[in-house]
Formats: C-alpha cells, structure tokens, sequence
C-alpha cells in the first residue's frame, strides 16, 4: 500500500498545477491589454448569481462536516452531563464539579453556534439546488 504521505503530496502537486493552468500569467494579461480582448467583469449581482460547477457539491460537503459536528458535540453535551453526576454524587469529588460545569457551559455554546450555523448554511444550499 502506498504511503498516504505521497498520496497527499501527488494530489497537492496536481491541484497546484491546475490553479496555475487557471490562471492567467502576466504575458496574456498583457496581450489583452494590446490587442482590446479584456474578459468581460460581472457585476456585483451577476456575481451572486453565477456559481461556479461543484460549488452545490462542496457546499453539500461542508453542511455535511456541520452536521456531523453538532452530532458529536451534542454527544460530547451528554458525556459531560454523566460525568458531572458520576463526579458529583458517586465519586463524591465536588472540587471538579466546576470545570466540569464550565466545561459544559462551553460545549453548549458551541452546540448552539453549530446548530444556528447549519440552519442558514442549510439555507444557502437549497437556494444553490434551486439555482442549479
């Protein structure tokens, strides 16, 4: 099996050919400027509209990675809640009861920030399906 080390390595080498395959060196800037062939500039609007091929396909990936974010960190909520109890009533070791606390108090407000993100990211996806 190959080392995945390599494998990373070739598919940088590969995407940062293409970027530069992509992009225009100074010599064609140049020639357009000579020649009067400049590429038309969208406006602001036009450039909300159009959306580049994959861009629905990406955005549906990252709404995935979200998702799967606030799974676990909705997991994480509840691990604490039974580690405060464990700590709390059984253990009987009440000095960790706070950073446990706060320790929740954070991984809530992360869950929140999650969940808020995924309703209007989720929003921008349908509006790309309906664009597409």
């Amino acid at each position: 099996m190959s080392d995945p080390r390599n494998v990373a390595h070739a598919k940088k080498v590969t995407q940062e050919k293409h970027h530069q395959e992509a992009k225009p060196t100074r010599k064609h800037q140049k020639e357009r400027k000579s020649t009067g062939t400049a590429p038309p500039v969208a406006s602001a609007e036009g450039a909300k509209v159009e959306q580049q091929p994959g861009d629905l396909e990406k955005s549906l990936a990252v709404l995935s990675k979200l998702k799967e974010m606030e799974f676990h960190s909705r997991a994480n909520i509840e691990t604490l809640a039974e580690l405060t109890l464990t700590i709390e009533e059984e253990l009987k070791q009440r000095e960790f009861s706070e950073p446990i606390g706060a320790l929740y108090s954070a991984q809530d407000v992360f869950h929140s920030k999650v969940a808020a993100l995924i309703e209007t990211y989720q929003v921008k996806c349908d509006a790309l399906k309906q664009s597409a």
